[in-house]
């Protein structure tokens, strides 16, 4: 059995993670359900091409089973759709905590302003430009971590598919699209990505050129959220220890500054400008 196909079975599960009690159930019908049809480990293991340590591993809750598993599973072992119920549920799962917080905060924003300084934003990457982020950590990310933060970013950007749709701003540094994560091809590729969402009226898009004499955003990344009831969060790298926050005063403190920071940017249309003349030069 290659590791490639042991691999496709699903992902770890991490310590702590408030999905084990779900992820340990659903194991325990796998395995009702394979015991039911008479069926031993290595006989399923062999019929789905998936080592028999990865059954075992998912039978016991140690690892999230994918969607396409419990699918294949359910059909194998006659489940009558008891293990398909659960693909949806496994699917949100294997996200990691952190990524499941952020992404219940985005989907109920009604307004975002995020400023990044380093990195091409979370909101705008491609997988492949995200992969190639993860992988340039270090101590190096096993494959399997790099698969599933890549996949849990890729998750948040169902905002742009939300109705009513929220209004994202976001400023850009302009060396944030000229370092070449992953390689050119990757570079380009996300950078027709950035021209694409940028279409979407309810997305504003500035690139902040690196020689601006004036400059409010030195202190690091912003990011605001809003929601509907008037409340928000945010944080900032270079205030209040990087500490989220969502008291009113210093809510306003970011916002003053992120509003500083896109008026000394270039206008989105100038903006859309200055990157297609980057593509042009790739």
């Amino acid at each position: 059995m290659s590791s490639e196909g042991v691999d496709e079975a699903g992902w770890d599960l991490e310590p702590g993670d408030e999905s084990a009690p779900l992820v340990e159930a659903v194991g325990r019908l796998v395995k009702f359900c394979r015991e039911a049809t008479g069926m031993r480990v290595a006989d399923l293991a062999d019929a789905m091409g998936y080592g028999e340590d990865m059954i075992r591993k998912i039978e016991r809750g140690a690892r999230i089973p994918r969607p396409e598993f419990l699918e294949q599973a359910d059909e194998l072992l006659n489940a009558g759709g008891r293990l398909k119920w659960f693909m949806e549920d496994m699917r949100r799962a294997r996200y990691p905590k952190k990524v499941r917080e952020l992404k219940a905060l985005e989907d109920r924003a009604v307004e975002l302003l995020l400023y990044s300084n380093h990195n091409i934003h979370r909101l705008l990457q491609t997988p492949e430009y995200a992969k190639a982020l993860f992988e340039t950590r270090q101590p190096p990310s096993s494959t399997d971590v790099v698969e599933r933060e890549t996949a849990g970013r890729m998750a948040r950007k169902t905002i742009y598919h939300r109705d009513p749709a929220p209004m994202l701003g976001f400023v850009q540094e302009q060396v944030t699209l000229e370092r070449p994560i992953g390689g050119r091809m990757v570079l380009r590729r996300q950078l027709e990505h950035m021209l694409e969402i940028a279409e979407f009226r309810n997305v504003t898009l500035q690139v902040m050129p690196t020689d601006r004499e004036d400059h409010a955003g030195m202190q690091g990344l912003i990011e605001v959220l809003k929601f509907a009831d008037g409340t928000g969060v945010g944080r900032s790298e270079g205030a209040f220890n990087g500490r989220p926050v969502s008291n009113l005063r210093d809510l306003r403190i970011l916002e003053l500054r992120y509003g500083m920071i896109r008026a000394q940017a270039l206008t989105p249309r100038e903006s859309l400008a200055f990157i297609e003349r980057m593509l042009g030069e790739l």
